[in-house]
């Protein structure tokens, strides 16, 4: 996911740069690109018309990433890219009982949201759009990460 497309230029250098990659690209399923107490999912398993999800494709593909949580059940840190992402996240956390406040907080870059065992992060996606028109800089996107990283590291 993400490799050798220009918001996975973003992500995996930012992902770099905070250590949870060995390599700051990935172009190839086979260039060697390993991740280090990181995995990458995505809400939505498709590329719906104009990047904007139906709610029937959200609810197609919500499953999948039900499962990844339940993989995933022990992850602290959970960095949702868009308000897409961190709103599905946060409606499968809020169906297994991890303390997601009511209402639901809403999504904006940077948003911190402590649940009884995990923290999501809110983070704009490093989508052309987004990284184009300065609404997403490499230090905003490296703030964040480097958030997660500090969140994840031993006491």
């Amino acid at each position: 996911m993400f490799t050798g497309d220009r918001s996975g230029d973003w992500l995996f250098r930012a992902l770099y740069r905070a250590g949870f990659a060995n390599q700051p690209d990935g172009r190839t399923a086979d260039d060697g690109l390993g991740l280090s107490r990181a995995y990458i999912t995505a809400a939505v398993r498709c590329a719906p018309p104009a990047n904007r999800p139906s709610p029937a494709e959200r609810d197609c593909c919500r499953p999948y990433l039900e499962e990844e949580v339940e993989i995933f059940r022990s992850a602290g840190v959970v960095v949702a890219l868009g308000q897409f992402a961190f709103d599905q996240v946060l409606r499968i956390l809020r169906t297994r009982d991890e303390g997601v406040p009511h209402p639901r907080p809403k999504f904006s870059h940077g948003v911190e949201v402590t649940l009884e065992n995990r923290t999501v992060l809110g983070c704009y996606h490093p989508s052309q759009q987004n990284t184009f028109t300065g609404r997403l800089t490499e230090p905003m996107f490296d703030a964040v990460w480097q958030r997660a990283r500090r969140l994840i590291e031993p006491r």
